[in-house]
Parts: structure tokens; sequence; C-alpha cells
């Protein structure tokens, strides 16, 4: 009776967890990236979930060794949003039964090593250290429903799991107060949270391949402030860091939109940014028992970390 009273209404299947390391070398220069890749499929599969007909199925295993593949051979691998968009143009262009692919794209951080020079501090052309546990994101989503020559991309780019504290400036005062309420106003804290952050870039029209193993992938001019533009992650993250650290913060809230206000002023074709930010708490230790004042904020130097509960803020400015 089961098979009478439902109906498969969506289906999406891929690859996750494709783990990429890359190295492209220029002369005695070294250049590196480390990904986390998921692929996943859209398009004719129904039969595959109602009939077991795998005759529709592009196999994961398959789609993990294009991944590599294309590591391989696009000219675009160093930037996640180019090898992101390349990914998934080939999928949709190779497969007639394919209509959309979604590709994330999770870039590990990795820096030069600095050592010094002739002249100074330098760069390492080949030697690298894991210098924070942030990450770089990307999300794809390549459409050819209307056509293999009429594609269009939607693409999200961000950072994840960047980890930041300010010891003052940060205060929270005034909030609702009843008989639930326990926590006291302060107007001064420690400010801590790992910052997450994603901005969504307008519609974009992608070229057909017109190779023979539809494997190429010509880009655009870098108009500014677009996907095409390098600079939008860094200044991004700049942006994060520099309205964080310098903000006056009344609350998570206040300093979160103004954060992404600024991200949108400054890239032209972002349309949207949003954050997540978990209130990492740094507890002042109550040291009145030895007569000690560790209260006050003024005297407060010794805190705990409280790993949970935390609060979470969010938020999407989105352009008018």
């Amino acid at each position: 009776m089961s098979h009478e009273i439902s109906v498969l209404s969506h289906a999406r299947y891929g690859k996750d967890k494709v783990r990429v390391f890359r190295v492209v070398r220029e002369g005695k220069w070294h250049h590196i990236v480390e990904y986390n890749v998921q692929a996943l499929l859209e398009g004719d599969i129904r039969t595959s979930y109602t009939e077991a007909d795998n005759s529709v199925v592009v196999a994961t295993d398959s789609i993990k060794n294009i991944t590599y593949y294309l590591a391989k051979i696009s000219p675009h691998v160093l930037i996640p949003e180019r090898f992101a968009l390349h990914l998934a143009t080939h999928l949709v262009s190779k497969y007639a039964h394919i209509h959309k692919a979604f590709v994330t794209v999770e870039q590990l951080r990795w820096s030069r090593i600095p050592i010094s020079g002739e002249q100074g501090p330098e760069d390492h052309p080949h030697a690298f250290i894991r210098d924070g546990d942030d990450k770089r994101t990307v999300s794809v989503e390549v459409d050819a429903s209307k056509g293999k020559d009429k594609l269009v991309a939607s693409v999200s780019a961000g950072i994840s799991d960047l980890l930041v504290l300010k010891t003052t400036e940060s205060a929270f005062t005034n909030f609702v107060r009843d008989k639930y309420t326990t926590l006291k106003e302060v107007d001064d804290r420690i400010l801590s949270t790992s910052i997450d952050l994603s901005y969504t870039f307008a519609p974009i029209e992608i070229a057909a391949p017109t190779d023979a193993d539809v494997e190429e992938f010509p880009i655009p001019a870098e108009l500014p402030g677009s996907v095409w533009d390098i600079t939008v992650p860094r200044k991004a993250r700049k942006a994060t860091l520099e309205i964080f650290a310098t903000d006056n913060s009344a609350s998570v809230q206040a300093t979160l939109f103004t954060m992404a206000q600024r991200i949108i002023s400054e890239n032209a074709h972002v349309q949207s940014a949003s954050y997540a930010l978990p209130n990492k708490h740094y507890i002042p230790v109550d040291m009145s028992y030895l007569g000690i004042e560790n209260l006050v904020p003024s005297k407060a130097e010794v805190f705990m970390p409280i790993a949970a509960p935390s609060g979470l803020i969010t938020a999407t400015a989105t352009r008018k």
C-alpha cells in the first residue's frame, strides 16, 4: 500500500567530502590550495529511485574522478569560485539528462612561511603554514534547465569558523527584563565569536563550453564587485575584521548589521550578506570569597571560558 500514497517529489545526489590538494608550479614559486568539495546533481534521475533503474545514474565515483581531473587541468583551480563554476558547468554540459549541478568548495587556510631575506622579511616560495582554522567557502548552482546553451549560475561565497575576540568596547544593556531574567547589564565585556559569513552575488550567465569534451571554461573580464572579481573575498574578510575590532558594540546584533552593510556597499554585485555569530562567553570568576574584586568590568581580569550554552545571533542584509 505504501507505494500508492507517496511520490518522489525531489531528488539530488552526488559525492561529498572530496579532498583535493593541488600544487601549481611557476618556476621556484609554488602555489597551493586545499579543498573539501561536494558535487551534487539533479535532472532526469527519477527512475533510479522509483524503478531501480541505474541507467540514469552517473556514479558518484565518476563525480569524484571528474573533480580530481578538473583540479589537474583547470586553469582556474587556485580560485575557488571559478573552480566550482568550472566543475558545475562541466557536469551539466557533459550529461544530457543532468539539468542542475550544485558544487560547494571549502578552502583550508594555508599561508607562506615568512623568512629572513637579503632585503628583509620575505615569503618562502614553497613552504607554507596553517595559520588559522577559518575557511573560505563557495557554493555554486549551475542551471541548464532552459538549455545547455543557456546556462545560469547562482553563487554564494564567504568565511566559516573565523574566531575573533576583543577585550573591551562591547556592552549589553537595556534588554528586556522580566521574571526570567538573571543576566546583569554590563557596559564593558569581552566579546568573542566564531564568524560564519555568506554573501550572495546576482545571478550570472555562463558561456557554454564549445570544445568536444566540454572541458573549457572561458571567463569574462573581472567586473568590479562581481563573482569574477578576485578582490571580493579579501575585502569581505577585511571589512568583517575591521568592523569587529573598531565598532563600539552595543550588541552583537548591531555589530553584525554594520558588517553586512559594509560588504554590500563595497561590492556592487553582492545582493545580500548573511552572518551567524555565536557568542563565545567569558565569565568573570567570582573571587569575593577571597576579598578580591574580579566582577566589576574595570577590575575583571580572570575569566572562565564557557563553551555552552551560547547565544546565536543571525541576520541577513539585502541590497535595496
